[in-house]
């Protein structure tokens, strides 16, 4: 096992956060399919923070070793990036993003609420990273 040199003392477990990204993705796609099993003052806004919280996940999946405050940042990077080419709208761009894949990867208007739920849905992950990785580190460290 390669051993990182940031602030986890491991790296990401890879398959755990393969599982994390399916089962995101799953309870995403629930949330639009079945609205109403949400309160509906939250709207679509628990099917973005979900976004985020993939983007999350792959983010750390793709960079084991990085600091959670940095795969944290460059999510929120990525993310809004995709919301505001939502203000660009050209007819190949839209052609995609008609499409079921298109939409949920590229969305289809920009809205300012979107930015905020992503925030949340990132810093859920960044949390679930504290909660279960920082034990596992000191778990990994022996007696001082």
């Amino acid at each position: 096992m390669t051993r990182c040199t940031s602030a986890l003392a491991n790296p990401r477990p890879r398959f755990i956060y393969f599982l994390a990204i399916l089962a995101t993705i799953a309870l995403g796609l629930l949330t639009r399919r079945y609205p109403q099993i949400l309160p509906a003052a939250l709207g679509k806004y628990p099917g973005d923070a979900l976004w985020a919280l993939m983007v999350f996940l792959g983010f750390g999946f793709c960079f084991r070793c990085a600091p959670t405050g940095l795969v944290a940042l460059a999510a929120f990077a990525f993310s809004v990036s995709i919301e505001v080419t939502q203000l660009y709208h050209a007819p190949w761009i839209d052609s995609i993003r008609a499409t079921l894949p298109g939409r949920l990867i590229l969305g289809s208007g920009f809205a300012l609420g979107d930015i905020a739920a992503y925030a949340v849905g990132i810093f859920i992950g960044g949390a679930a990273e504290f909660a279960f990785l920082r034990p596992l580190k000191n778990k990994n460290a022996g007696p001082s």
